[in-house]
């Protein structure tokens, strides 16, 4: 895959091998491991705009950004375009150029709200949440899926909306909202996006992308100017390195500083909950994986844990 700058309203990223934004996942310091493995960019985790204007404690959390993280983007979702504008000109925002506006989620907790993946179905309210955002001065990128169902696909007509309001660059999921995230990526829906935004923004192309191979298959067969990764970071979040050429850490080394950096930021609960996980996934297709999974789980605090991670991963 060919590495190249891409150009967010001015703002150039450095290669076009993205992070993708995940609900749970994409803290500080998971950021930080992805960015010392080369990612052109990262993103915060989803966070609610409507939080941040009731001043949410949890939501303000998820905002946290550091030196590491040089140019900065965060994620937003919501259905309100003068809430979601309150937000992007909040305080709590003001580290970040850049903000993408959700509109791809497919859970039924943001769904049924009318947020996330049910804009696709709402194109006024989508251009609306772009064009007023676009008024905070922030660059302002979209992540959407091609449609609710197969028999739905809008990706281009729904694109065509958000250029028209002024978005600086779109992300397509290459799955229809009720695939969750099972299923080949349509291809050809990403590539009509990319038609549509005819080269005046970047088009991002997200969906089944586990290896550098994936990534020129998708770019081959869409004409995107670059890809998203999602889930292929959160098993092995140094898989930008197959991209970038940028050395490998030991697995052992890695997980041990962020889970110190976890337990830094976030304390002792979290960082035990959240970093049993994330290190159980990154077990992932290792001999006898499921027997020290089970180890990591029984684990009651952050130093049993550390103490395990030591004794399992080389």
């Amino acid at each position: 895959m060919k590495l190249h700058s891409i150009d967010i309203g001015g703002i150039r990223t450095e290669n076009n091998v993205f992070l993708a934004p995940l609900a749970g996942y994409t803290n500080y310091p998971f950021r930080k491991i992805c960015l010392g493995a080369g990612a052109g960019l990262t993103c915060t985790e989803m966070v609610s705009a409507k939080g941040l204007r009731f001043g949410s404690e949890n939501t303000r959390a998820l905002l946290y950004t550091g030196d590491a993280e040089k140019l900065k983007a965060a994620q937003l979702f919501g259905s309100d375009p003068q809430i979601l504008r309150e937000a992007c000109e909040s305080e709590a925002l003001a580290p970040f150029p850049i903000v993408d506006i959700n509109m791809g989620c497919p859970m039924p907790k943001i769904y049924n709200n009318g947020e996330g993946s049910a804009l696709l179905a709402a194109p006024a309210l989508a251009a609306a949440i772009v064009s007023e955002c676009k008024k905070s001065g922030k660059r302002i990128t979209v992540k959407m899926r091609i449609g609710l169902t197969a028999g739905e696909i809008v990706a281009a007509d729904f694109a065509k909306r958000l250029l028209d309001a002024g978005a600086d660059m779109l992300c397509v999921h290459g799955r229809t909202r009720d695939k969750i995230y099972a299923g080949e990526p349509d291809y050809a829906a990403i590539a009509s996006v990319v038609r549509a935004a005819e080269g005046k923004v970047p088009v991002i192309a997200n969906g089944g992308i586990f290896s550098v191979a994936d990534a020129d298959r998708m770019l081959q067969n869409t004409g995107a100017d670059g890809v998203m990764i999602a889930r292929a970071a959160m098993y092995d979040p140094q898989i930008f390195c197959d991209f970038t050429g940028a050395a490998r850490r030991s697995k052992r080394e890695m997980v041990l500083t962020q889970l110190a950096e976890t337990l830094d930021l976030f304390g002792e609960r979290f960082a035990t909950v959240y970093m049993r996980k994330m290190a159980a996934f990154y077990l992932r297709g290792e001999k006898g994986a499921a027997a020290e999974r089970t180890r990591l789980f029984a684990c009651g605090d952050t130093r049993a844990l550390a103490t395990a991670v030591r004794e399992i991963f080389p």
